[in-house]
């Protein structure tokens, strides 16, 4: 059994391996997973979701483990929305690590992919270019490798927190942000409800609320709401309906383009605490609760 698994490794490594009469064997294909919930059991679950879904530019400190603190050292650590042509991680000079979580290559275990960035650049050297595999396999999880706690989020208007200290000064870098930056759309951050956020996309404003509780459940409540006709945040409202991201649903409501964000703050606490009521009710839904749920799943959005 030992010379086998030695065999398979070393196909696993080199790409081929000698076999009877010479023969090539196939490297070994690394299987992808897809997971539902990526970041069950992180504190902050929706608050991760909601950077990745929702919000265009925004950073939290993320803090290693005391095992990786005793392999690499202290090295501080920053969770990015997104990174430069988005890459999946950067190790800056001063071994700062920055993480994106808005990336176009991807496995179907975000939580694996993101832990995975993290441990290649704690072993990339400082200032080197970061080397992340497309489906990295079986292996440490972002619950891994963090110590979990609330996300301290920082929302940004533009990407400057990219940079190191004079690089903006570089016509060619200052060029390439202001590109970026112009694909930021206006977002705030809402303090009436976790994972909260008012945007203004294009010539409409929204409010969207990445919901904490268990898909059914959450479902089971707007049903209640909406079959009670409270589902809007008031007058001039609409709910335009609902999308699924990482196991969560997630709300949106389109609301009058030029009300202050801070005007929302009310309306949501409000409707907060009437889907809080309807979660919590025990019984069935009844006829007209059932006849919403349906109108509900047929007003499933698509984000991008």
């Amino acid at each position: 059994m030992g010379k086998r698994r030695k065999s398979s490794r070393s196909t696993d490594l080199t790409g081929s391996a000698s076999g009877a009469g010479g023969r090539a064997e196939k490297r070994q294909k690394v299987r992808d997973i897809f997971v539902p919930r990526p970041f069950e059991g992180l504190t902050d679950e929706a608050e991760w979701i909601a950077l990745r879904e929702l919000v265009p530019a925004a950073s939290a400190p993320l803090t290693l483990t005391a095992e990786l603190v005793e392999q690499f050292g202290e090295r501080p650590v920053t969770l990015a929305t997104v990174l430069p042509m988005a890459m999946p991680a950067i190790a800056k000079p001063d071994g700062r690590i920055l993480i994106g979580l808005q990336r176009h290559v991807q496995s179907g275990d975000v939580s694996r992919d993101l832990a995975e960035a993290l441990l290649c650049a704690l072993r990339t050297e400082p200032g080197g270019t970061v080397s992340v595999p497309p489906l990295p396999g079986e292996g440490p999880r972002l619950q891994d490798v963090l110590v979990d706690g609330p996300l301290d989020i920082t929302m940004h208007d533009g990407f400057e927190f990219w940079l190191d200290p004079g690089a903006d000064e570089d016509p060619n870098v200052k060029a390439s942000l202001e590109r970026a930056d112009a694909s930021i759309y206006p977002t705030t951050k809402l303090t009436a409800a976790p994972a909260a956020y008012w945007c203004q996309v294009s010539d409409k404003s929204h409010v969207r609320w990445v919901l904490p509780d268990d898909e059914d459940a959450a479902l089971a409540a707007l049903s209640r709401l909406s079959a009670a006709g409270e589902l809007t945040l008031g007058d001039e409202t609409k709910f335009a309906g609902m999308f699924r991201a990482h196991g969560r649903l997630v709300p949106v409501w389109d609301i009058p383009r030029n009300a202050a964000p801070e005007s929302w703050e009310s309306p949501l606490a409000d409707f907060a605490k009437r889907y809080a009521a309807a979660l919590a009710d025990p019984t069935e839904l009844d006829a007209a609760g059932r006849r919403a749920r349906q109108g509900l799943l047929g007003r499933q959005l698509t984000l991008r």
